[in-house]
């Protein structure tokens, strides 16, 4: 396994990870009124083009980070449109 490929399975799983306690954070207190609504959507077309990027690519690290934290910020926005 070449270092590349381990450097950005890392930044990967780190960035994906940064983004979970704010869903679970939302999910439990069903408090969404200080999440930006331009910010989800924003995020999730960036991360659909991450994806195709990714699969251009081949990459592997990026295809999984970017769909995770995709369908992490998708139930985000769907919190954010039930209670926001």
């Amino acid at each position: 396994m070449d270092i590349v490929f381990i450097i950005g399975s890392l930044a990967a799983t780190l960035t994906t990870a940064a983004f979970l306690p704010q869903v679970i954070k939302a999910h439990n207190s069903k408090h969404t009124k200080d999440l930006s609504m331009v910010m989800c959507v924003l995020l999730t077309f960036g991360l659909i083009l991450w994806i195709f990027y990714g699969l251009a690519y081949s990459s592997l690290p990026i295809i999984l980070a970017n769909s995770i934290t995709l369908l992490l910020c998708l139930y985000l926005l769907y919190l954010k449109v039930k209670y926001g």
